[in-house]
Formats: structure tokens, sequence, C-alpha cells
């Protein structure tokens, strides 16, 4: 119980932590409003009177005891008399006040403690002198109502007789409005209405935004985050276009969790997937690979999403001829694959698309496929369309290692998120762990890192922010001109012959601990290499 109470604390702390700037604003609106009803509000004033009752009896005890209790009866109905027309009608005139009895009862109260002859009256008004000298007037009117009142029938003097003890003063200090009470109470409230209304957010916000959030919808581990920057659209191969920015570290821890998802049994064929469009699936995808290739692991990325293929756009790569083109048996796979960067990556682009893409994803033939690609490389990368939209996605989740779900934060909600994974887990799918992208900034973002000088040897210590991190045009690949393209390192596209892309001797393989090879060992084919004799074919020559 007491771990729970901890929970709920720490989790009020975060919502306050997280939502502050609402808050104090909220607290500055009221406080602001207080101020203003207290500015605005007009002073009154307060004068109180103290009337004493009394019974004139003989001197026995026994009299003085009687008289006593019976003053103290009457006491509560003369209470109630002081706001009688009969008592403020000789005050209004005395006065020259104006009003109606029924106006003035409004602004007189009359108590008395219990089993006391005291009466308090007082009397609120605008005006400090006038509340005084209406509570004396009243005063003094209810001791002549009262002996009146009392006078017997035979025409004796009254036996009970009201004495004024405490006569009203005029008060120097307004008793409304009570600025410091005002003030109090507009920050308690303000900060009140500020935290319930945080809390309110925080309950009626369903979006996935941290991985609290995702850990609320499943448990699948987040093996990477990537952290939001608006400059991301302009630079989408980060790991290349800013190799030191915090968004390329991310990438690269990224890559360094893979190893540990499944060490007795790596899967070799990943798919990188999302609930919807627009969460990173194909950024992700892209530098992911770079990051592997970088590393030297043999590495393909392959694009499937076979409904908005945008890997070739990315990269610089001719999109025309690729998947679909091997799927229904126009070209040979390694007749199609493209080497991009440092050779150890190449890249199967799209195609044309199909109109039936769902049905060429779970054929035969990209089985066949699959099967063949993990025998030629360190590991595979499929980016695939969305799991809501279309059921491509887990159809392909399921004829390989497994699925490595891209999660936009602030971009879906938590329930969308649920029925993605549901996608997933209805086919039997293996999920390797969730990626979550666009996150947002926090002050730790901003880091020192080292810089190593290899013309000096010497290390320059720079600080940057993540926002901020950069490389030099010449560290640029070449923009596209009229779209967001980035020509490959290798330089321009064109036909790959085996003699370029074939290993020369010994195979280093410094990613070999890291992705072993699972299935058949490959012994003469390499990307670009045809399987089925010596020679390459140009891959340009196939037509879908």
């Amino acid at each position: 119980m007491q771990g729970q109470a901890l929970v709920e604390l720490h989790d009020y702390l975060t919502i306050v932590r997280k939502r502050w700037v609402s808050i104090l604003v909220a607290t500055a609106l009221s406080l602001v409003v207080a101020i203003g009803v207290t500015l605005l509000a007009t002073p009154t004033y307060q004068a109180s009177a103290q009337v004493f009752v009394s019974v004139n009896s003989a001197g026995t005890t026994a009299d003085l005891l009687q008289g006593s209790n019976y003053s103290q009866q009457q006491v509560a109905s003369y209470t109630d008399l002081v706001t009688s027309p009969r008592v403020l009608i000789p005050v209004i005139e005395k006065l020259a006040l104006g009003v109606r009895p029924e106006t003035l009862a409004n602004s007189v109260t009359a108590s008395s403690p219990p089993n006391s002859v005291l009466i308090d009256i007082t009397v609120t008004d605008t005006v400090a002198r006038r509340a005084s000298d209406i509570a004396n007037a009243i005063a003094g009117s209810l001791g002549t109502q009262v002996s009146e009142l009392e006078t017997p029938s035979s025409g004796a003097a009254s036996p009970v007789k009201v004495s004024t003890v405490r006569t009203a003063t005029v008060p120097l200090a307004p008793a409304t409005p009570k600025k410091t009470l005002n003030l109090a109470l507009g920050l308690l409230v303000g900060l009140a209405l500020g935290v319930g209304l945080a809390v309110l957010r925080e309950v009626l916000d369903t979006k996935v935004r941290n991985e609290a959030d995702v850990r609320r919808v499943t448990e699948a581990s987040v093996l990477g985050s990537v952290h939001y920057d608006p400059d991301a659209p302009d630079h989408p191969l980060i790991v290349q276009s800013g190799p030191q920015s915090h968004r390329a570290e991310s990438f690269r821890r990224l890559r360094t969790n893979l190893q540990f998802i499944d060490v007795a049994e790596q899967p070799k064929t990943i798919v990188v997937t999302s609930s919807l469009p627009g969460e990173g699936k194909t950024t992700t995808s892209i530098n992911l690979a770079i990051t592997l290739a970088d590393a030297g692991a043999r590495v393909v990325l392959v694009d499937a999403d076979l409904r908005r293929p945008s890997v070739a756009e990315y990269m610089g790569l001719e999109g025309s001829v690729g998947l679909t083109t091997v799927l229904i048996g126009r070209a040979a796979v390694l007749d199609v694959v493209q080497p991009w960067g440092n050779g150890q990556l190449h890249v199967l682009p799209s195609g044309q698309i199909p109109p039936n893409p769902s049905e060429l994803l779970g054929s035969r033939a990209m089985v066949t496929l699959l099967d063949k690609l993990a025998q030629l490389y360190d590991l595979v990368l499929i980016d695939t369309p969305p799991l809501l939209p279309v059921t491509d996605a887990a159809i392909l989740s399921r004829l390989t290692g497994g699925a490595l779900v891209v999660v936009g934060a602030g971009k879906l909600q938590r329930q969308q998120l649920a029925e993605a994974m549901g996608a997933l887990e209805t086919v039997g799918a293996r999920v390797l762990g969730l990626v979550l992208n666009r996150l947002a900034k926090t002050p730790s973002d901003s880091y020192t890192y080292y810089d190593y000088s290899t013309e000096t040897g010497s290390t320059v210590t720079k600080k940057r922010s993540r926002t901020a991190a950069s490389t030099s045009e010449t560290q640029r690949p070449p923009a596209h001109t009229g779209s967001r393209r980035l020509v490959p390192r290798t330089g321009q596209i064109r036909a790959v012959s085996a003699a370029e892309v074939a290993p020369r001797g010994e195979i280093d393989d410094p990613m070999g601990d890291l992705f072993p090879p699972t299935g058949p060992q490959r012994t003469s084919a390499w990307p670009g290499e045809r399987m089925s004799g010596g020679t390459t074919e140009d891959w340009s020559s196939h037509q879908v």
C-alpha cells in the first residue's frame, strides 16, 4: 500500500514537472484576478456597540437570581428586536439616512453569547463614521423600545433596563476587502486549479509521448530513443550528414542494443514498421542500416513498402527496378541490388508499385528471396508499410526473424499502439522491440563530445546541442536538385559488375560476433554475383 502511494506521489510530481508552465500560468492568472477584485472592491467598515440587559429587583438573593434568569431569557428576544423596524425607524429619522428599514437591517447584525445578558450590535457601512453613528443610535433606540415594551400597564417604571456598556468607535481600517487574505486565497486557488487542470490534461491525453506511456501499452523493450529534430526532414540521413550529432548517436546506440535481443538466436531478417504513417520508420531503417554497415556488417536494406516507397528517393537511388521485379521473375536479386556508401550496405528498392502488394509480399517467392538474402548478408532490414492501414507488415513479420516497431512520440494514441501490437500478436510475429522516435527534448540533450583531429592528433573538445550538431559542407553528400534525394558516397548510379563488388581475398568480418550467420555459409556468392554461373548481368536491362 505504501509502495502504491509512493508511485502515485511520483506520478503527480512527474505531472507537475511536465506541465509546470501551465500550472504557473493558472496560478498567475488567479493571483491577477485576486488583485483586481481587491483593488476594485468598495471598502466597507464595521463598528460595534455592546449593551447590557438588567432587571430591577429587590436586594434578596432569590430576587437577584430570579432577575438574572429573566434577563437571560429575554436577551434572545431583544437580539431579534435589534433589526426590527420599531428600533430602526427612529435611527433612520435621527441620522437622516434616507433608507428603508429593510435596507438598513441588511447592514446590521446582532448576537449574544450563550448564557449571557450582553448583546453585540455590529453595523457595516461604506463610511467609517456613519457606521459608528448607526451602531450607537441603534443601541440607544433598543433601550428606549425595550423600556416601552416592558412598562407595566399600571404605569410603573419598567423592570428591564438596557444599558450601553461599550460605545462604537470610528474604525480606522476597512473590514473588507482583506488584501492579505484575498491574495493568499488567489494563490492557493490558482495553484490548485493549475494542478487540477494539469492532472486532467494528463488523464485525457492518451498520446504516446515517452517510454512510460509505451510501458502502459506493451511489455516489449524500448531498444532506442531518437529525439525530435525540426531539421530532420532536411537531413533524413543524419548518420551520414551529421555523424557527431545526438540523433546519429541514438542510431548507433540502437545498433548496439540489437545484439542483446537474443544472444543465442540473433535474427537475420528484421522488419521495420510503425503503427501509422509519418512516425519515421523509413528514416529509422535507413540510418540503422548505415550504422550497421559502418560497423562492418554486410547489410541489405529492402524497401517492401509497395504502396508508398521512399527508400530509393531518400538515398538517391534508382527505384523503378527492384523487389517487385524480382518477385515476378523478371530479374535476379543480385542484378538489382545497388551498393551504397562504403560497399557494406546494399539496397533493394521497391520497384514499380504493383496492384496486389499483400499477395506479393506473402508469396512463396518472397519467402525464397528472404532466405537467399539471409545467406548473402549478415543482416536483412525490411522497410514495410504501417501496421494499422494495411496488413503487409504483419505478413512479413511472420516470415522474418521479427519486427522492430517505430513509435512516433506525440503522433499516435496509446490505443492505436495497442492495436498495432495486437496485429503482430495475432499473426504470431515476434516483436524484437520498439524505437521511440521524435522524443521531446530535454536539457541533457546538450553535451560535450570529442572531435579527434587526424592532422594534428590533438583532441578538441566542443560543446554542441543536438539541434546545432552539423558537419561542414564538404562532409555532407550533395543534395539531389529538386527533391530530397541524397547521392550515395559511391558517386553516380550505374550498372555494377561482380568484379567491383566481389571481395578481395579473405573477408574481414568485424561484426561476426555481433551478427553471427545462422544459415548455410556463403562459398562463392557475393552481392553482385550470379549464383548460377559466373557471369554478371546489367540489372538495368530488366524491365517490369
